[in-house]
């Protein structure tokens, strides 16, 4: 492919079917399953009891919920856990009989109870506690640091993304690239084009290309990168580069799944855009495919217009290559 047309702009959005985005859901809900048979499994919180105490699941998170918060309500720790109210009436009961709650009635609703837990409740709570802990340990022993490191991000990535509704996403920044950006520039673009599109090895190639005659050439009058970061951790990329002395090219616009939907598309091609103007350049070109509608709408909405079309197979795949320019 000409160098001319070396791609500007390509950002991974919708699959390009709905047939194939039924496909993806349902390989990922089937996925979600496995891991969840996988974890209760390894964890042993389908056994009658809990690791091999006297208590269930839910009996454990009741006493908890006490431990940490003192005296709370029982309909408070009903509603927090999504226990049914028979269900949690009886595991009450059976705490209370064997001792290891006092319950008074509320104040405000003398048909509600204040729960918190004895002495001897503290005490059990305390023994179960150690136990999981050793338990845990004992799991995460044979692992080498690293990989801990591993399993505990995973593990509160995927607290984070199904918490969404009761946790504010973190605001991303742009920031200037920092060692390794540009590796994870070129990665992301790799492995997201393949995932989504099944671009081949070709494609991660040409953006490995890209970047590194960024870096080579790089004119910092008249050139930038912005990288998109969230709590430290890049998600998101665009560069602009000199076409000609009256033209600016806008580049490889990526963002990570995890962080779309959050208007960072529009913010770092806003950035292009005003820096381009600051710098003197006259027009602004890129050069994107047809499949990515969510790029195109991001671009439309930047004052950008479709001026050619043209069809070409690159990266196994065929596809429409699409010229975008606006004034500036």
């Amino acid at each position: 492919m000409p160098s001319s047309n070396l791609p500007s702009s390509q950002t991974p959005a919708t699959r390009p079917s709905d047939a194939a985005s039924d496909d993806q859901m349902s390989d990922q809900v089937s996925a979600v399953r496995a891991f969840n048979r996988f974890y209760t499994r390894k964890l042993g919180v389908l056994d009658q009891q809990l690791l091999k105490s006297p208590f269930s699941l839910s009996e454990a998170r009741v006493l908890y919920e006490l431990a940490h918060s003192g005296e709370l309500p029982a309909k408070a720790i009903g509603i927090e856990l999504g226990l049914d109210a028979g269900y949690l009436s009886r595991i009450v009961q059976n705490f209370d009989e064997a001792g290891l709650i006092a319950r008074k009635p509320l104040a405000t609703d003398r048909r509600q109870y204040q729960l918190s837990l004895t002495a001897k409740g503290r005490q059990t709570f305390a023994k179960l506690e150690r136990t999981q802990q050793d338990d845990i340990a004992a799991m995460l022993r044979p692992l080498s640091s690293d990989d801990r490191k591993r399993l505990t991000g995973a593990m509160d990535t995927v607290e984070r993304l199904l918490d969404r509704p009761r946790t504010p996403a973190p605001t991303a920044i742009l920031r200037d690239p920092r060692p390794g950006d540009m590796g994870w520039v070129v990665q992301s673009h790799g492995a997201l084009y393949a995932s989504e599109y099944g671009f081949d090895s070709g494609f991660e190639a040409l953006v490995a290309e890209i970047v590194a005659k960024y870096m080579t050439s790089y004119d910092a009058s008249r050139e930038r990168c912005w990288i998109a970061d969230i709590e430290g951790r890049p998600v998101g990329s665009v560069f602009l580069v000199k076409a000609s002395d009256d033209v600016a090219k806008l580049r490889l616009l990526l963002l990570d799944p995890a962080a779309r939907g959050q208007g960072l598309g529009q913010r770092l091609v806003a950035e292009c855009v005003a820096f381009a103007r600051a710098c003197g350049y006259r027009r602004m070109t890129l050069w994107t495919q047809s499949i990515l509608t969510a790029a195109r709408k991001i671009y439309v909405d930047a004052g950008f217009r479709l001026v050619a079309t043209e069809p070409h197979r690159s990266f196994g795949q065929n596809l429409v290559g699409e010229t975008w320019e606006r004034d500036l």
